[in-house]
């Protein structure tokens, strides 16, 4: 204990302070299923790594938007990283930023993708997309589509060689319209782009005109006709989505007050650290998702090493075995990533860990995100023990944290981190979540 300073009678406080690591295991929460004895998977997966770590610390629901909200994993993130009241950008500009293209400010933005499609009376059905054999077609067809979009005033510019891209509306500063793919394509067909708030108007309007020009040029195409003539089907609708524009925004370490970093997985958490200011370390996701989060939690322990604060690590392999509507598929996963998360132990000597989903993607059901819980886990020093034993949504229930917005994340692991930031007290123009590391010194007294 440090002696108080001059004139006072409260001990100097120790810096004991610690970093914090997320692992967000992509879509974990899910649904009871009756073929798993009415346990969800997590429930019913042998995981006794996360077990060990249960007993360990606390427990919780996570439920990032609260009942029967459904995110998209972007938006989740978004609110998980503390920036609920920051207006999201749109998940095209961190594709984008994702993909190293630099995003012009103040321009109207969305994600184009080529698709296939079947024509009913007056509607359009979405019948598939850019096969991993199409991609010099893909690439063809859009090259087929700059005079298209030259007449429009907009630019095409590829994200990958699955037909997708970025679409730019010079011009039109406002992107808040509603998008062309139907996303859920055996209930709805193609959509026409509407405005979702008065300015971008003149933005739906142009889009609709755009993609009814594209959607002539690709029917026409050769391309497309040698397609046909194959057997495959024609790549001929673009569809849109995720339209956005880039505004200044703060970075990570504005907006919390801790230095952020990120194991990224794909193009959208690459975008996302990118936009952040977060350091980030790309690594390719591999088919052994065990071997795959041990690498990413040594990567974790470098940049806590580093100098970051707060790490995020991330895997998408249980949201994609739970969109295989495949229970035991999504159960493999969540027993192998548990092998892989053995060294989470060790971590959590030295820092707070957190383990959970960013939405629920049951394996059961004709959905795709829900608004179920998802489990939520937190260990470290400073973390008191419940009386929780065990992973899974119906053990989480009984932990002593309740229902977790996904707003209230950041706060909660931050105070045990003991870097709370402390109300009524103003160290930086902007309110962080964390009693920030670096706020601006006073210069020293000039000399005379």
């Amino acid at each position: 204990m440090r002696p108080p300073g001059y004139g006072e009678t409260q001990p100097r406080l120790d810096d004991d302070r610690l970093p914090v690591v997320l692992v967000v295991l992509d879509g974990l929460g899910d649904r009871p299923v009756p073929e798993l004895g009415g346990r969800t998977p997590a429930e019913a997966a042998r995981t006794p790594v996360l077990d060990a770590l249960t007993v360990r610390g606390a427990s919780g629901w996570h439920l990032p938007f609260g009942w029967g909200r459904a995110p998209a994993s972007e938006l989740a993130h978004w609110a998980m990283f503390g920036f609920a009241d920051v207006p999201f950008p749109g998940r095209a500009v961190l594709e984008a930023i994702g993909a190293g293209i630099d995003v012009e400010p103040g321009v109207a933005v969305t994600h184009a993708a080529l698709r296939t499609s079947r024509c009913d009376g007056d509607r359009v059905w979405i019948t598939g997309r850019v096969g991993p054999a199409d991609g010099a077609d893909a690439t063809a067809l859009l090259a087929e589509l700059e005079p298209v979009l030259g007449r429009h005033g907009a630019t095409l510019r590829p994200l990958g060689g699955r037909g997708e891209a970025l679409l730019a509306l010079p011009g039109h500063p406002a992107a808040g319209i509603t998008d062309s793919d139907p996303f859920f394509e055996d209930f709805h067909p193609w959509l026409r782009v509407l405005p979702a708030e008065p300015a971008a108007g003149p933005t739906a309007e142009a889009l609709t005109m755009l993609l009814l020009d594209v959607r002539a040029a690709l029917v026409a195409s050769p391309v497309n006709t040698a397609r046909a003539a194959r057997g495959v089907p024609p790549l001929d609708v673009l569809t849109t989505k995720w339209s956005g524009v880039r505004r200044p925004i703060p970075s990570f370490v504005e907006q919390t007050g801790v230095a952020g970093a990120a194991v990224t997985s794909t193009r959208l958490y690459r975008g996302l650290a990118g936009i952040l200011g977060m350091t980030g370390r790309h690594l390719a996701p591999v088919a052994d998702v065990g071997a795959d989060l041990a690498a990413r939690l040594d990567i974790a322990g470098e940049l806590i090493d580093d100098g970051a604060r707060f790490v995020h690590v991330h895997t998408k392999a249980t949201d994609e075995a739970g969109h295989t509507k495949q229970p035991r598929a999504k159960l493999e996963v969540l027993e192998a990533a548990d092998a892989g998360l053995g060294t989470l132990a060790a971590l959590a000597e030295r820092a707070i860990v957190a383990v959970t989903g960013d939405h629920a993607t049951p394996s059961v059901d004709g959905v795709l995100h829900t608004g179920d819980p998802t489990p939520l886990l937190v260990a470290g020093p400073t973390v008191r023990p419940d009386e929780v034993s065990a992973f899974g949504e119906t053990h989480a229930r009984a932990g002593w944290y309740g229902a977790v917005r996904a707003a209230e994340l950041l706060p909660l692991l931050f105070g045990h981190a003991n870097r709370p930031v402390f109300l009524g007290h103003r160290s930086t123009a902007r309110m962080t979540l964390a009693l920030p590391d670096h706020p601006e010194p006073m210069p020293p007294v000039p000399e005379r």
